[in-house]
């Protein structure tokens, strides 16, 4: 399964800007497992979708650590890990908004 999203926010500048698109793949063997440094797509139930990098993935797989790149990004050093079900896929592509 393949979800396209627009990114909405500056968490993750200066590499994801506001309005750019992301390619999100769900489909395992696609992306298989997730690991330090992957860009994640998943579900907050305080803050909605949202795009992260992953700084750890507990032992279990179970939890997942993520960190935004821009200072006042609201990641797990707020919300603490987020549950491996919540994912929804993992960033294949990303579309640059054009430039006006």
């Amino acid at each position: 399964m393949f979800r396209v999203l627009r990114v909405a926010g500056n968490s993750l500048l200066p590499a994801y800007q506001d309005g750019d698109f992301v390619l999100v793949s769900k489909i395992p063997f696609l992306f298989g497992k997730i690991r330090p440094g992957d860009v994640i797509a998943f579900r907050h139930k305080a803050y909605g979708t949202m795009i992260k990098e992953v700084q750890r993935v507990a032992r279990n797989h179970d939890e997942i650590y993520v960190l935004g790149t821009h200072e006042g990004s609201v990641d797990s050093r707020h919300f603490g890990p987020i549950a491996r079900q919540d994912v929804l896929g993992k960033v294949l592509w990303h579309i640059k908004k054009p430039v006006d």
